[in-house]
Parts: structure tokens; sequence; C-alpha cells
């Protein structure tokens, strides 16, 4: 099974990849940083052996990377699931955020979704199936302070997975979006976390894998995790 992952050099993007390592998987993966996606990459192979590991770098804000990154992808086969998890954050409210953060945002958050599933899902509805999950946020969901452009971009990639899992369902094709809470990856810098009070990125990465799991006639259309003691 070809698997993309896009972000998955650490977080959330990497969680995900090392839960859907299983035997005669292809993962193909990218993100923008060599050094720590190199890294993953080596530590995969070495975890999972029977796994092809294939990666490459590619920032999805810019158009052409992306079609460049659909085009090494497909070498490898259709793709049966593909994971739109590259997203950047830029702290700010609107009235007060750095001018050209919200454009920044939507490239990254929102268009490199909305670019690369338009070049794969060709291939995808030819053969029939596929599992499309878009990484959204609890901020795809309601305001809060601070979200700013962040927000804008992250209801936008949800209404783009609403009306692409519309588009779809015909075709055997299913669609999930994941809204996840405050989960403690490395953009939360150092925050103390021996509490427990936020998640941990495998805990998105597992119910991603269970929604893998259903027959074809069932899907998720919607995964909402937050932390038990609530939102920060």
């Amino acid at each position: 099974m070809s698997i993309i992952i896009t972000g998955a050099s650490k977080g959330i993007g990497k969680a995900i990849a090392e839960k859907l390592a299983t035997e005669n998987n292809v993962l193909l993966l990218c993100a923008r940083n060599m050094e720590t996606l190199n890294d993953t990459a080596i530590s995969l192979q070495e975890k999972f052996p029977s796994v092809q590991v294939k990666y490459t770098t590619a920032d999805l804000s810019e158009r052409k990377q992306v079609k460049d990154f659909a085009a090494w992808c497909l070498q490898y086969g259709t793709p049966e699931i593909l994971v739109n998890n590259a997203g950047q954050y830029i702290a700010g409210n609107i009235l007060d955020e750095p001018e050209g953060s919200l454009q920044k945002m939507l490239d990254t958050n929102l268009f490199s979704a909305y670019e690369l599933t338009r070049k794969l899902v060709p291939a995808m509805i030819k053969n029939g199936k596929g599992h499309i999950f878009n990484i959204c946020s609890i901020a795809s969901l309601s305001a809060y302070e601070g979200g700013g452009g962040y927000s804008i971009s992250k209801f936008a990639l949800n209404g783009f997975s609403v009306n692409l899992r519309h588009e779809l369902k015909e075709y055997g094709i299913k669609v999930t979006a994941v809204f996840p809470g405050a989960v403690f990856t490395d953009s939360w810098g150092n925050y103390d976390n021996s509490t427990r009070r936020i998640m941990e990125a495998e805990d998105i990465a597992t119910m991603v894998l269970a929604a893998t799991k259903l027959s074809v006639q069932a899907v998720v259309e919607e995964i909402v995790i937050r932390p038990q003691l609530g939102d920060l």
C-alpha cells in the first residue's frame, strides 16, 4: 500500500507514519527540512525493516513543488492513503498579526492540501478506492485568542474537506477531517507536559489508524480529539 504523508518529519506527521508503518506498505514522506526528514526516515526504517520508506524535501506552499512532489509520489503507484498534514502557525489576531501572515498560512495550510489532492485524486478515482485525511485543528471549529489568520486557514481546510467528501463519495474514496486540540509537539517549545495536560502526537495517530480499519461501506467523516481537561 502506498501512503503519502506531508509534514512527516516530526510531530503528528511522524507519529502517523509510525502507526501506518505496517508490513508491505510504502511510506512516501515529505517535509521542508531535509536533515530532520532524513533522521525520521532512518528511524522508521530501523524500527520497521519490512516497510519501504521513501522521502524527499518539498515546500508545499509553493505550487511548483506541489506538482513535482505529486509526480514523484505517483512513480511509486497509486496512493491508497493521503495525509495532508503540512501546516504553519503564525500567532496573532486579525487586527495585529504581521502583514502577509494570512496568505502564508493559506498557502501552507489550505492550498498545499488542495493542490496536492487535485493532482493525486484522478489516479485514486481510476483505482476505485482511497482515503484522504486532512489534519485540521480545533481552530477549524471555533475562534480563540491569537488564532487570527491561522484559524481562518484551518476553517477553510475544513470547508475543503466537507466539499471533497461530497464530491468523492461515489468513487469509493473516503475523506476524514481530523480536529486535534492541543498536542505536545515542537511548536510548544519548552512547555512542561509532565502533568500530561495536553495530548501526545501518538493519540492523533491512533485515531487515524483506527479510521483506516473500517469496512468499505463505512467512513469516519470527522475526528474531534481534545485534551481530557479541555482546551487551553
